[in-house]
């Protein structure tokens, strides 16, 4: 199962040269499946890739209440790569303090400017982050539906503020794909616990394309076509 993932990662990786040798490369951990799968592909490219790269955890806490990432830390000790975390007081921001209507714009853009500074500390210029196949296939649609405009996150982003590059080696994989080897490799998952965790425009999203889904099976392939073809900037 796992051989699989990184290969679809593999593949994203050098269809958009998303890395370089000998660099070290940051990976976003939130504690969610998403990103301990790709933590587990990166790993594991990292032993074979031509490119030699290494693979540094971040992960990068908001404050929320009951997330415990002590589970995460002893999986990276097994994997035998750095793990590095850095508690901040986001959350307290964005819903006591600022009481946003809009929560995730305003999270989004803080720990966005919070990781940079976090990996930039670290020496480290690159950051590898968990979004899929599903994922762009929904902030496509999301974009249109409630912006009225084709858009979509790159696969490769360069933050000229802060000389930061985003890279996103998961394009290729589908969410059933990671669910499945979360399962199988018992990943140490920690439960999200923010408020609008599940009930945000992303999950209306889920539910419409589940719903479309249902009489033509072929839906998001169509869609993710339609990305790569119209084309989007950077794909």
């Amino acid at each position: 199962m796992l051989d699989k993932l990184t290969a679809g990662v593999r593949r994203c990786i050098e269809d958009y040269d998303m890395i370089d040798k000998d660099e070290t490369i940051a990976v976003g951990v939130s504690g969610g499946k998403d990103s301990l799968a790709l933590l587990c592909a990166m790993v594991s490219l990292s032993k074979y890739h031509p490119k030699k790269f290494n693979v540094h955890a971040v992960t990068l806490d908001m404050g929320f209440e009951g997330m415990d990432y002590s589970s995460i830390e002893d999986f990276t000790k097994q994997l035998g790569i750095p793990y590095t975390i850095r508690h901040t007081n986001i959350a307290c921001v964005v819903f006591d303090v600022r009481k946003e209507k809009n929560p995730c714009a305003l999270c989004s853009k803080m720990r966005r400017a919070a990781i940079c500074d976090m990996i930039t500390g670290l020496g480290i210029n690159k950051i590898a982050l968990a979004h899929h196949y599903d994922d762009a296939v929904e902030t496509f649609l999301m974009s249109l539906l409630y912006e009225g405009r084709m858009h979509c996150f790159r696969p490769v982003t360069y933050l000229d503020r802060t000389d930061v590059t985003q890279i996103r080696p998961m394009l290729y994989v589908k969410e059933e794909a990671v669910i499945k080897l979360v399962k199988t490799m018992m990943l140490p998952v920690v439960k999200n616990t923010c408020p609008v965790n599940g009930v945000s425009k992303r999950e209306e999203v889920k539910a419409l394309l589940k719903l479309l889904g249902a009489d033509h099976p072929d839906i998001k392939a169509k869609i993710f076509g339609a990305i790569k073809r119209l084309p989007l900037s950077g794909w």
